[in-house]
């Protein structure tokens, strides 16, 4: 089943995040390759693409898992979490109707 994860970013966790960031793309690829992932992507904190020191306030990672406890178990190894990128993590079952 599909499984929305969502970060919330800790207030100026742009360092941190950057830091984290080839940790954190390393696993995201591993969904990826496995099939596993539908669409993953940070929030910019400004209306930009690229928002500069600005940042970012969280992130969304919607990927297949076996069960709710195997994507949460997930999302809580997940190097943001570990270096304090995110403040909070929230896990649900998600459903794709379209496309």
């Amino acid at each position: 089943m599909w499984y929305v994860i969502l970060g919330e970013d800790t207030p100026n966790s742009l360092a941190q995040r950057q830091a984290s960031r080839p940790a954190h793309l390393a696993r995201l690829q591993t969904l990826r390759d496995a099939g596993r992932l539908m669409v993953a992507g940070p929030f910019p904190a400004l209306d930009s693409p690229e928002p500069g020191p600005a940042g970012f306030s969280g992130s969304l990672i919607i990927a297949e898992f076996p069960c709710l406890s195997e994507a949460e178990r997930w999302a809580q190894a997940d190097p943001y979490i570990i270096t304090g990128v995110y403040a909070r993590v929230t896990v649900k079952p998600f459903k794709k109707v379209l496309p």
